[in-house]
């Protein structure tokens, strides 16, 4: 993402991005150029698995944060660090994998030492993190990817870890009452890695020398004593003392973690003192829930995948889904999908209205790095759903002659988003809509007021526009139902017609699938047609 916009003279904008990048900029670097010269955001990622929804959401959300900076703070030069801690030992073989029994001996070795089983990168370190920055390329986000391999044994952490070894005794106060009995009684900061098996060791340290750079442990196989330096890429830390040291280390200005890490976040940021540096500005977000509510877990699969979302909706209202209130848990299932796809395309068209303040308030404002495209004509996701649902069909020519009738003009070279949005809807329908249709015959009530809606429906032919066409509905329903169960007359014609529970106004609908053809939908259900014995996918109109 860029940063094509400069900022007005006065501004204050209320959007989390901007209260964010006002934080960092008046607390953390009290208005001032760091001393390395820029302002480091920084995101993380555990590379024993492929990149997932969680990986996405921290990623854009920084960017976000990023961005509003650069507006408030143009002078200031800023970077995205994408760090993977691909140095970690493998605790167990992934199931998605092939060749898992392959696998087995190389469990505890660092993941940039293990062989791809894929085979197509030098180690399983290195093919995951391929997919990460394939994975973070698909979205535009610029960032510059960082290796823990790489940092610890080019010696880039080097003097980091002769201070973590010259506070040795500071972090053990700060980590040991954090852990159980048994626990505190072999941990040591320092995981030293085992020159005779590649493993990554967690052993106790039985000695130490701050002068020369090295510990002594003993080899948990052979009994030897063995000595090594804690640099050069013989040690790494155990992760909350690696955070803080990261982070004192990079200098790391702003980072963002999942509820789940506050007290690493605390604690790490202690380690980070310690050791003489500032921790970061951190935005602690809340973590997302099944349908039941639920915590996702990668390891129940109760999730939805970023693959998953893309499928049924364009990449911008999954970001628009994360940028919405990162403090609150939110339901993350397939149900959110249409809504977001609509409140997404509905900002798009609000946006050229609205003044500088309302811009930099709107969500696509920091979808886009301030640049939201011109869609031009489109239709809701909803509506085009509910003209899939209605039409039984998987032919996008079905519905594009339904949409071209309703926007003249509009076509696949003209609305390339209103493509994609029928190639969407028509892959929603078939996996969740069409499952769970249930379609009923209307009440002897529910009847008469149909035959009224027919009856009005033809007496306007020439009065196509979704407001009129809205009014007559609830006209309808306000002749037949008393005002308490107009609500219920609205929900019987979704029933009825649609044979679902919810729906959209029924008036944009009637003007996107048309008054004969609504007419003819009536007809079938006062001729006593059950609609659900008859969703037969058409091909051609």
């Amino acid at each position: 993402m860029t940063h094509p916009i400069a900022p007005p003279s006065s501004f204050a904008p209320g959007a989390w991005p901007f209260q964010e990048a006002r934080e960092l900029l008046e607390t953390r670097l009290n208005g001032a150029v760091p001393a390395k010269g820029y302002v480091l955001f920084e995101t993380g990622y555990g590379p024993s698995g492929l990149p997932h929804i969680g990986t996405f959401g921290e990623g854009v959300r920084t960017t976000m944060v990023r961005q509003a900076f650069h507006h408030l703070a143009p002078h200031m030069p800023t970077r995205l660090f994408a760090f993977s801690d691909d140095m970690d030992g493998l605790r167990k073989v992934p199931d998605n994998i092939p060749g898992r029994d392959a696998m087995a001996p190389y469990l505890g070795q660092p993941l940039t030492s293990i062989p791809d089983p894929f085979g197509t990168h030098e180690s399983f370190g290195h093919h995951n993190n391929a997919r990460l920055r394939a994975f973070l390329d698909s979205f535009g986000l610029e960032y510059t990817f960082m290796s823990a391999t790489e940092c610890y044994r080019s010696g880039r952490f080097d003097a980091a870890l002769r201070q973590v070894l010259a506070h040795y005794d500071e972090i053990l106060a700060i980590v040991l009452p954090t852990l159980g009995e048994e626990r505190r009684a072999s941990y040591s900061p320092f995981l030293p890695v085992c020159p005779r098996t590649g493993r990554v060791l967690q052993v106790p340290v039985i000695a130490r020398d701050e002068a020369v750079g090295t510990i002594v442990y003993q080899d948990p196989d052979t009994g030897t004593r063995v000595e090594t330096p804690v640099t050069g890429g013989h040690c790494k830390l155990q992760w909350k003392a690696d955070w803080g040291m990261r982070w004192f280390a990079l200098d790391v200005d702003y980072e963002m973690s999942g509820k789940d890490l506050i007290d690493s976040v605390r604690l790490s940021g202690r380690i980070c003192r310690v050791l003489g540096g500032v921790p970061p500005r951190n935005l602690t977000y809340e973590l997302f829930l099944d349908e039941k509510g639920q915590k996702i877990s990668k390891s129940k699969g109760n999730g939805l995948a970023v693959e998953d979302w893309l499928r049924y909706a364009p990449p911008p209202s999954l970001a628009l889904f994360m940028y919405q209130k990162p403090k609150v848990a939110k339901r993350l299932h397939f149900d959110v999908i249409p809504r977001m796809v609509d409140e997404y395309l509905n900002a798009i068209e609000k946006f050229p209205l609205e003044d500088e303040k309302a811009k930099r308030d709107n969500p696509v404002w920091h979808i886009h790095a301030g640049v939201p495209p011109v869609l031009g004509r489109t239709v809701s996701f909803g509506l085009l759903l509910n003209l899939v649902s209605v039409c039984h069909t998987t032919d996008p020519a079905v519905i594009w002659h339904y949409v071209s009738r309703y926007a003249p003009g509009t076509s696949p070279a003209t609305a390339p988003m209103v493509e994609r949005l029928i190639a969407h809807a028509i892959a929603y329908y078939q996996d969740f809509v069409l499952p769970g249709r249930r379609y009923r015959l209307p009440s002897v009530e529910e009847r008469a007021a149909l035959m009224d809606l027919r009856a009005g429906l033809q007496g306007m032919q020439n009065l196509p526009m979704a407001e009129a066409l809205q009014a007559l509905v609830y006209e309808v329903g306000k002749k037949h139902f008393t005002a308490d169960a107009l609500r219920a007359w609205f929900k019987a014609l979704y029933q009825i017609l649609l044979g679902q529970e919810e729906g959209p106004r029924m008036g944009s609908f009637i003007a996107l699938y048309g008054i004969a053809e609504t007419v003819g939908l009536v007809d079938r259900v006062l001729a006593g047609e059950d609609l659900g014995h008859s969703c037969v996918a058409r091909k051609t109109v």
